[in-house]
């Protein structure tokens, strides 16, 4: 059984369609706004960096949720069910394409010329290699909890934790003093990583309990019971995350914002859940959603990969970064967005009708 069964769980397909273009949305303007409109005092900055924050964290969490609920949807045990497989296969997949989006020279073999900043922007880790990774935390979770016979949520719940509470250890090490940079960029923040495993992989292996709930509860989403769960959830990760910055306020003296620290990271996880709520809720009302935003969906990775490519470039392609970096004003650069987010749209469109066309080649002959 997958999600392009009757059972198909439409708030799933809607999350991860809103997840990617946002991201689309956040990295195109990030690239083409001029640093002279990004004022922390407007509130349109405010909301749209404050946007930025949460697209990571749901673009996580919706892959722990979608890749949880396929694991155990199959009822088989571990070593036989082939969503382990094929979890494995994606995860090699994920991390290899991290790691060629940052290839650091065009020559393939020949390092020879590559910069020690070239080194350090091709280890750093990125979005698609910390999802990849968090998957196989989560297979890694799933077997211990089958061998030890401990409940999925118990241990999926203690391992999000643990990523996001030893973050505060972590993050203060100097890692790179003591391990080679390819393992050090993925304990902490200080070889220029985007999304290290501390606090990052809390976040998918956060999805995997909500997914291992669909899973033990096929029906569950259909009913306006589960918004409303998720709504308390959500408040309440909010609110636990305003209590820790009072007393990182009044007993740390720590007045920092926006940074990753524990009530952010709580803060993010609220939010993430909110919108799963909001989400699940609309999708009771409307029943079903356009094909486009299942293929939107299905096809994120490929989404993903080409819009890195054309804003940032690779070792065989210019990016647009390299002409347009950062001396656009506000309206060209949502212009800019706009154009890139029906680009992509277009592309998986094509892509679709390409698939449906050679199927029907196929059957014809």
């Amino acid at each position: 059984m997958t999600l392009s069964t009757k059972k198909r769980i439409i708030f799933i397909d809607m999350m991860r369609a809103f997840a990617v273009l946002m991201m689309v949305q956040g990295h195109t303007i990030d690239v083409f706004l001029s640093d002279s409109f990004r004022n922390t005092d407007s509130f349109i900055f405010f909301l749209w960096n404050m946007n930025r924050g949460l697209t990571a964290p749901i673009f996580m969490f919706s892959s722990g949720v979608v890749f949880t609920y396929l694991l155990r949807l199959n009822r088989m045990p571990f070593y036989f069910n082939p969503r382990v497989k094929k979890g494995l296969r994606r995860f090699v997949l994920l991390v290899l394409i991290g790691y060629l989006l940052r290839y650091p020279t065009f020559t393939v073999l020949d390092f020879s010329l590559v910069t020690k900043a070239q080194w350090y922007s091709f280890f750093t880790v990125d979005a698609l290699h910390l999802i990849g990774f968090g998957l196989l935390f989560i297979l890694c979770l799933a077997f211990i909890a089958e061998k030890f016979n401990i409940s999925d949520y118990a241990v999926f719940s203690f391992g999000a934790l643990l990523f996001f509470t030893l973050f505060l250890f972590t993050e203060n090490i100097s890692w790179i003093n003591y391990l080679p940079l390819p393992f050090s960029a993925y304990l902490y923040h200080g070889t220029g990583s985007l999304f290290p495993f501390f606090p990052w992989a809390g976040y998918v292996i956060s999805g995997a309990v909500l997914g291992c709930y669909l899973a033990r509860n096929p029906n569950s989403f259909a009913s306006k019971n589960f918004s409303v769960r998720l709504f308390v959830f959500g408040i309440s990760f909010i609110a636990l995350s305003q209590i820790v910055e009072l007393l990182e306020l009044y007993i740390l003296h720590r007045d920092y914002i926006w940074t990753d620290n524990i009530h952010v990271i709580f803060w993010r996880m609220g939010w993430v859940v909110l919108l799963n709520s909001f989400m699940s809720y609309l999708a009771l009302k409307l029943k079903n959603i356009p094909d486009l935003v299942k293929q939107v969906g299905k096809h994120t990775l490929l989404v993903y990969a080409v819009h890195v490519i054309i804003l940032y470039g690779s070792a065989w392609v210019p990016g647009l970064n390299l002409i347009f970096s950062r001396n656009m004003d506000i309206y060209s650069s949502i212009v800019a967005a706009i154009v890139m987010i029906f680009s992509m749209l277009l592309m998986v469109i094509g892509l679709e009708k390409y698939k449906l066309h050679r199927k029907n080649k196929l059957a014809t002959a």
